[in-house]
């Protein structure tokens, strides 16, 4: 009996050793089911690597597709800026065509400007005439203005000495002034009463008259001489007035 009760409990140790042996195995396997669990996602990905590679690909073409877009902007900016700068010269070639195509200046004549003429109270026995450019473009005054008196034979003489320094150069609205000296030196001239007078314009060659004459009512009680005169178109009055 006591031999049949050892080796009965040699047999449950035995049992035991053996059971905390497969549970030790058990121990082990589960821990390497962990590691296999915990490495499980990589060999997924390992297990998935064509559908991934596949997905890298068009994860390839879509950052292609990024970048593409994300550099349209910075194209479209230099499209614009390039767009800009032919505008740019696009407008500064409409301005020269603008430039070129613009109106010479043309000679100042009866019919591109009013003149009128005036008695100023100095210097005394003085007219001023004044011309204004009533056209749309520039004009020119050049030299002297002809003058003829009634039905005077000859023209008014002109003061050479009175030559501006260039020519007067009328935009449209501007004016441009020559002085009538009625009476000039020496005193003791015979007088001759005036009631109309002819401004005619010469053009740059000074040749004779050039266009259509302005023809002025003359201020009541103007008298003129023989030795009188007419100064050079001036851009200023006082230029005009200090002979």
């Amino acid at each position: 009996m006591r031999s049949n009760h050892i080796r009965t409990t040699a047999l449950a140790a035995t049992a035991l050793l053996a059971a905390l042996s497969l549970t030790a195995c058990g121990g082990n396997d589960n821990g390497n089911d962990g590691k296999a669990g915990a490495a499980a996602p990589a060999a997924s990905a390992t297990a998935t690597t064509p559908d991934t590679g596949k997905d890298t690909k068009d994860a390839k073409d879509a950052k292609g597709t990024n970048s593409g877009t994300a550099n349209a902007p910075a194209e479209n900016v230099s499209a614009a800026s390039k767009g800009s700068t032919g505008g740019s010269k696009s407008g500064k070639s409409g301005a020269g065509a603008t430039g070129s195509g613009s109106k010479s200046p043309v000679t100042c004549t009866g019919s591109n400007t009013k003149v009128t003429v005036s008695k100023v109270s100095r210097p005394i026995n003085h007219l001023l005439l004044t011309a204004t450019n009533t056209g749309s473009v520039p004009c020119y005054a050049y030299h002297a203005p002809a003058l003829r008196f009634d039905d005077a034979q000859a023209a008014f003489p002109v003061l050479r000495e009175s030559i501006p320094q260039a020519v007067v150069t009328l935009a449209p609205g501007q004016s441009a002034y020559a002085s009538i000296g009625l009476s000039g030196e020496p005193d003791g001239q015979e007088l001759h009463e005036g009631t109309h007078l002819g401004v005619y314009f010469t053009g740059k060659s000074n040749q004779g008259s050039t266009g259509a004459p302005a023809e002025l009512t003359l201020p009541a009680g103007t008298y003129w001489g023989d030795n009188g005169f007419v100064t050079y178109w001036q851009s200023e009055m006082d230029d005009a007035l200090m002979y």
